[in-house]
């Protein structure tokens, strides 16, 4: 199965989002911010990155760029439910800065898995 990088700085989502990967069988590393799944990207290789877009530290915007700078092919899901604006604003521009694929937050187990395998270009989970 897939490498994947879950960032998010709440940590019962991280965690949450984590666990559903693993038990799909996914190895997962995970980063609370965007300063540490950058330097996760530079020093290990992900077949996704899975990121929430309003954080500390750097904002998921800002990590889709610079994860793109370092390796252009890199697959990204963003994931948001707002902060100070519409979720959509921020998915909006997450898939303007190179995001694979977007979900708003809360999202069900089943529609984050099935866009995990579509990114991945694996069948739907059954």
């Amino acid at each position: 199965m897939a490498s994947i990088l879950v960032v998010d700085d709440t940590p019962a989502i991280r965690g949450l989002v984590a666990r559903l990967l693993a038990s799909a069988g996914h190895t997962v590393t995970q980063a609370a911010n965007g300063k540490e799944a950058l330097r996760a990207v530079k020093f290990a290789d992900f077949d996704l990155v899975v990121t929430d877009i309003v954080m500390p530290e750097m904002e998921g915007l800002e990590l889709i760029r610079s994860v793109h700078k370092i390796d252009p092919g890199m697959k990204i899901i963003g994931m948001s439910g707002g902060g100070r604006g519409m979720p959509a604003d921020y998915l909006t521009l997450a898939k303007n800065f190179g995001a694979s694929a977007t979900l708003e937050k809360p999202f069900g187990n089943e529609d984050f898995l099935n866009t995990v395998h579509a990114v991945l270009g694996e069948p739907p989970s059954s």
